[in-house]
Protein backbone atom coordinates (compact mmCIF):
# COMPACT_ATOMS: atom_id res chain seq x y z
CA UNK A 1 0.00 0.00 0.00
CA UNK A 2 1.26 3.47 -0.87
CA UNK A 3 1.90 6.18 1.70
CA UNK A 4 0.59 8.81 -0.71
CA UNK A 5 -2.66 10.55 0.23
CA UNK A 6 -5.42 10.64 -2.31
CA UNK A 7 -6.22 14.25 -1.36
CA UNK A 8 -5.32 16.94 1.15
CA UNK A 9 -7.16 16.42 4.45
CA UNK A 10 -6.27 19.65 6.28
CA UNK A 11 -9.74 21.08 5.66
CA UNK A 12 -11.69 17.90 6.47
CA UNK A 13 -14.70 18.25 8.77
CA UNK A 14 -17.38 16.08 10.26
CA UNK A 15 -21.12 16.53 9.95
CA UNK A 16 -24.34 15.33 11.53
CA UNK A 17 -28.02 15.99 11.19
CA UNK A 18 -30.53 17.31 13.70
CA UNK A 19 -34.28 17.75 13.61
CA UNK A 20 -34.24 21.33 14.94
CA UNK A 21 -31.46 23.80 14.06
CA UNK A 22 -32.55 26.34 16.69
CA UNK A 23 -32.50 23.75 19.49
CA UNK A 24 -29.09 22.55 18.30
CA UNK A 25 -27.73 26.11 18.25
CA UNK A 26 -28.93 26.71 21.80
CA UNK A 27 -27.51 23.39 23.02
CA UNK A 28 -24.09 23.58 21.39
CA UNK A 29 -23.59 27.30 21.95
CA UNK A 30 -25.70 28.20 24.98
CA UNK A 31 -25.47 24.99 27.00
CA UNK A 32 -22.10 23.51 26.02
CA UNK A 33 -20.49 26.93 25.44
CA UNK A 34 -18.96 26.07 22.07
CA UNK A 35 -18.37 28.57 19.28
CA UNK A 36 -21.24 28.14 16.82
CA UNK A 37 -21.57 30.06 13.57
CA UNK A 38 -24.50 29.94 11.15
CA UNK A 39 -23.10 29.66 7.63
CA UNK A 40 -24.54 31.05 4.40
CA UNK A 41 -26.59 27.87 3.85
CA UNK A 42 -28.23 28.11 7.29
CA UNK A 43 -26.19 25.20 8.64
CA UNK A 44 -24.38 25.42 11.95
CA UNK A 45 -20.61 25.21 12.14
CA UNK A 46 -19.27 24.22 15.54
CA UNK A 47 -15.71 25.55 15.67
CA UNK A 48 -13.40 23.52 17.89
CA UNK A 49 -10.28 24.90 19.59
CA UNK A 50 -8.19 22.46 17.52
CA UNK A 51 -9.30 24.21 14.33
CA UNK A 52 -11.72 21.44 13.38
CA UNK A 53 -15.31 22.10 12.39
CA UNK A 54 -18.45 20.05 12.86
CA UNK A 55 -21.23 20.85 10.42
CA UNK A 56 -24.74 20.50 11.83
CA UNK A 57 -27.60 20.56 9.35
CA UNK A 58 -31.33 20.23 9.69
CA UNK A 59 -33.01 17.16 8.30
CA UNK A 60 -36.81 16.79 8.56
CA UNK A 61 -36.67 12.98 8.78
CA UNK A 62 -33.63 12.98 11.10
CA UNK A 63 -32.94 9.77 12.96
CA UNK A 64 -30.24 9.83 15.62
CA UNK A 65 -27.24 7.64 14.96
CA UNK A 66 -27.00 4.45 17.03
CA UNK A 67 -23.41 5.27 17.94
CA UNK A 68 -21.38 8.12 19.45
CA UNK A 69 -20.97 10.91 16.89
CA UNK A 70 -18.81 13.33 18.90
CA UNK A 71 -16.33 12.76 21.73
CA UNK A 72 -14.87 15.40 24.03
CA UNK A 73 -11.60 14.39 25.70
CA UNK A 74 -11.44 15.82 29.23
CA UNK A 75 -8.80 15.67 31.95
CA UNK A 76 -11.30 14.89 34.75
CA UNK A 77 -14.36 12.77 33.91
CA UNK A 78 -16.11 13.39 37.23
CA UNK A 79 -15.73 17.15 36.90
CA UNK A 80 -17.04 17.06 33.31
CA UNK A 81 -20.03 14.89 34.25
CA UNK A 82 -20.84 17.09 37.24
CA UNK A 83 -20.77 20.16 34.96
CA UNK A 84 -23.03 18.45 32.40
CA UNK A 85 -25.48 17.35 35.09
CA UNK A 86 -25.49 20.86 36.62
CA UNK A 87 -26.42 22.18 33.16
CA UNK A 88 -29.40 19.80 33.10
CA UNK A 89 -27.81 17.22 30.80
CA UNK A 90 -28.46 13.60 31.71
CA UNK A 91 -25.37 11.37 31.52
CA UNK A 92 -26.96 8.15 32.74
CA UNK A 93 -28.48 7.26 29.36
CA UNK A 94 -27.69 3.55 29.28
CA UNK A 95 -29.64 1.68 31.94
CA UNK A 96 -28.93 -1.80 30.57
CA UNK A 97 -26.05 -3.37 28.72
CA UNK A 98 -23.18 -1.04 29.62
CA UNK A 99 -21.59 -1.19 33.07
CA UNK A 100 -21.98 2.44 34.11
CA UNK A 101 -22.08 3.84 37.62
CA UNK A 102 -24.83 6.05 39.06
CA UNK A 103 -23.44 9.09 37.19
CA UNK A 104 -23.42 7.21 33.88
CA UNK A 105 -19.63 6.77 33.79
CA UNK A 106 -18.14 3.53 32.52
CA UNK A 107 -14.85 2.98 34.27
CA UNK A 108 -12.03 0.50 33.78
CA UNK A 109 -12.77 -0.58 30.18
CA UNK A 110 -10.31 1.74 28.46
CA UNK A 111 -10.68 5.46 29.07
CA UNK A 112 -13.41 6.40 31.54
CA UNK A 113 -16.37 7.60 29.48
CA UNK A 114 -19.87 9.01 29.94
CA UNK A 115 -22.42 9.49 27.21
CA UNK A 116 -25.12 12.12 26.79
CA UNK A 117 -27.47 13.25 24.03
CA UNK A 118 -28.07 16.48 22.19
CA UNK A 119 -31.69 17.67 21.70
CA UNK A 120 -31.91 15.65 18.44
CA UNK A 121 -30.91 12.42 20.22
CA UNK A 122 -27.37 12.28 18.81
CA UNK A 123 -25.03 10.55 21.25
CA UNK A 124 -22.01 12.51 22.47
CA UNK A 125 -19.45 11.63 25.10
CA UNK A 126 -16.88 12.97 27.50
CA UNK A 127 -13.95 10.67 28.10
CA UNK A 128 -10.68 10.89 29.96
CA UNK A 129 -7.55 11.74 28.09
CA UNK A 130 -4.90 9.05 28.07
Amino acid sequence: MSDAKLFDTKNAFSGMSVDNIDAAREFYSGTLGLEVVTNEMGFLEVHLETGGIILIYGKPDHEPASFTVLNFAVPDIDEAVDALNAAGIKTKIYEDGLPTDSKGIMRGNGPDIAWFKDPAGNVLSVLTTV
